[in-house]
């Protein structure tokens, strides 16, 4: 999973950063975005697409991923913003900030050479590349992926604690029966996407 990195390492890139999102298809809360920087020709066992592990083995490579990277960013936007420029851009936004926000474990903002996006581009002044099922085929994607995962499950549990009436702790806020059941019931949210509740309304 380190083929697309070895190739941009032996170009010269040093700081190849690696970014995935989730959340772009729910009804309810932010989309997220992850950048990862990981150190060169380093491989994490069992890192892969967030979506193939259980939430306690994506807890797990989240702590190991965390003490080893680089550089971690993380961005978001709201469903306010994603109801005003749609999902696509949100998407690409919140892509943006995580790639601004890459920090070191000191605390210091660290500048890639590179990005490798999964399915995606960002307007940004840095080479990039856009990988279709990049968390398929980057381990640095594929890490990108977890950690939005969790930090995002994160979130939607403290979501559930503020708005109990829609099971987010269980759906994290996708379009189940059971979120569109309580939907039905008790109308939406300030916190849900008013865009993509249309046809479900």
């Amino acid at each position: 999973m380190l083929q697309l990195e070895s190739q941009l390492w032996d170009e010269g890139y040093e700081y190849i950063a690696c970014i995935d999102e989730v959340g772009r298809g729910c009804l309810f809360g932010s989309v997220l975005a992850a950048a990862v920087i990981m150190p060169k020709n380093y491989i994490i066992e069992g890192v892969r697409d967030s979506k193939k592990l259980t939430p306690k083995k994506r807890e797990a490579l989240y702590e190991i991923i965390k003490a080893n990277a680089i550089a971690i960013g993380v961005g978001t936007v709201t469903p306010e913003v994603i109801d005003e420029i749609n999902i696509k851009n949100a998407t690409r936004l919140a892509m943006k900030r995580a790639v601004l926000s890459l920090k070191d474990q000191s605390g210091s903002i660290i500048k890639p050479d590179y990005l490798l996006i999964d399915a995606e581009s960002i307007h940004m002044d840095i080479p990039q590349s856009s990988i279709i099922k990049g968390d398929d085929t980057s381990h640095g994607i594929a890490a990108a992926s977890i950690v939005a995962k969790v930090i995002r499950d994160r979130m939607c549990l403290k979501w559930a604690v503020q708005y109990p009436n829609y099971g987010l702790e269980q759906h994290k806020g996708y379009g189940t029966k059971l979120h569109v059941e309580a939907l039905l019931k008790f109308g939406p949210s300030q916190l849900h996407r008013k865009s993509f509740l249309k046809k479900i309304l």
